[in-house]
């Protein structure tokens, strides 16, 4: 509508000006109408002027509404009325592209104040890196956390907390870590993730981090707690009857007085009792140092020495190690892994142990199912790779599935409970982590997870 009123307007100065200049060559050359010719001229002349002065108007409010628009200048007035109706109709459309500029602009300042709230509030580090060193955003729990200045610059943050500086610069984009830090003489463990973006064509390194030592503390306690409690679980286990039958020896080698007893003062029948308790008292303490060999096992887990193999390869050792074992119980051990050519980075001996481990687990808990299954399978998921071993066994107990990495925990009755606990640990080592999911008497799996 604004256009064809423009439109119109100029068709009808055209015209007008197109009939002045044919009236004013008709007559062009005529002696007796020469004022005529003045007249028709000096007509030509308001008219070429009132033409070029319209199409200017309209470029000089046009260019007076983009300079708005690009300067976000609102403030710019465009009068309500107007003589000429295609001006008044520009100035309405020109108001109301105003208005809508102004109130994205407000939604937009309005979402900027409500997330820059969040970032103030929130109570984890925020650090926004621009480029390679300006620090383009930095939230108060970051300042609080390093305690820092509002700084400004990378380097700055650097020769303040150069570790720090230096771990992150190290992360993969995606990645997280545990970094740990003195800050003013007070130690910090902080949980660090990096994510990279692009914003209209400029590169940021968003970097979050959080104080997660009281955390980590409890759940040291929590665990030392637990293991507490199992250590002496087993050994009063063995201390106790040993304990009972050292006292019954010697209420057995003894008088009444305190005094030991002469051979002859030994009865015949005393004798298959002393030696009872003293084989029970082997048996047990034998047990006992059984017990601390395991616990020693635990905790001398050497170094792994990684090298990168096929996955194939692993499964295929490890199948033919327990090939007896499983057709001995009829059990059907299966393989699947996709790619078919995934490498592993691993300490090769270790990652065959653990499997054999977890195996040997799936084979104790298939006993008295029907056709038996063990599932080993290897994949990718995000930055990880994934190693998955799957029995249709009873499964575990809900109440049993936090505990069964505890040191010593087990749920059978002749289990050591470190298998679990030391396949953990050996996978921790490798940066990597483990996890299981059961459902009773459906299915047990565990999942092996390493960096790739």
């Amino acid at each position: 509508m604004l256009l064809k009123s423009f439109t119109v307007s100029v068709v009808i100065r055209v015209l007008l000006l197109l009939a002045t200049i044919t009236g004013l060559s008709l007559i062009l050359g005529r002696a007796d109408l020469f004022f005529n010719q003045i007249i028709l001229g000096g007509l030509l002349v308001v008219q070429v002027y009132a033409l070029i002065r319209y199409v200017n108007r309209t470029n000089r409010q046009l260019a007076r509404f983009l300079l708005s628009i690009k300067n976000a200048d609102f403030t710019v007035h465009f009068s309500h009325h107007h003589e000429d109706r295609s001006f008044s109709e520009l100035h309405t459309a020109f108001r109301e592209i105003v208005e809508s500029y102004k109130q994205v602009k407000a939604d937009r300042e309005i979402q900027y104040q409500y997330l820059k709230l969040i970032v103030k509030h929130i109570k984890i580090g925020i650090i926004s890196l621009k480029g390679d060193d300006e620090i383009a955003l930095i939230n108060q729990p970051a300042m609080d956390m390093l305690r820092i200045a509002q700084y400004h610059h990378w380097r700055n943050l650097k020769l303040k907390h150069a570790h720090f500086v230096s771990e992150i610069e190290q992360l993969r984009e995606g990645e997280s870590k545990l970094i740990e830090i003195s800050v003013d003489g007070e130690h910090k463990k902080l949980s660090v993730h990096t994510t990279a973006v692009v914003l209209l064509k400029q590169p940021y390194k968003i970097i979050t981090f959080q104080d997660i030592g009281q955390e980590i503390d409890q759940s040291e306690i929590d665990a030392w707690h637990k293991l507490i409690r199992i250590l002496t679980h087993e050994i009063m286990n063995s201390v106790t009857p040993i304990a009972s039958l050292t006292e019954t020896l010697l209420m057995l080698m003894q008088h009444e007085d305190g005094s030991l007893k002469t051979r002859q003062d030994i009865r015949e029948d005393f004798i298959p009792d002393l030696a009872y308790s003293l084989q029970t008292i082997q048996k047990r303490s034998d047990g006992l140092l059984h017990f601390l060999d395991d616990y020693r096992k635990l905790t001398r887990v050497p170094l792994p020495q990684k090298e990168s193999f096929p996955i194939q390869t692993l499964f295929d050792s490890v199948c033919r190690l327990m090939s007896g074992e499983t057709q001995r119980h009829q059990i059907s051990l299966s393989i699947a892994v996709s790619p078919e050519h995934l490498l592993l980075s691993a300490d090769f001996r270790q990652a065959e142990q653990v499997l054999i481990n977890l195996i040997t687990n799936s084979i104790q808990a298939l006993a008295n199912i029907h056709t038996p299954t063990i599932m080993l399978s290897a994949y990718t998921q995000g930055h990880h790779l994934l190693i998955e071993v799957t029995d249709n066994g009873q499964g575990i107990a809900d109440d049993k599935l936090d505990q069964i990495f505890i040191p010593f925990f087990s749920t059978k009755e002749t289990g050591s409970g470190i298998g679990l606990s030391l396949s953990r640990h050996i996978i921790s080592l490798h940066g990597g982590s483990v996890r299981v999911s059961s459902q009773r008497h459906q299915k047990t799996s565990f999942y092996l997870s390493f960096p790739q």
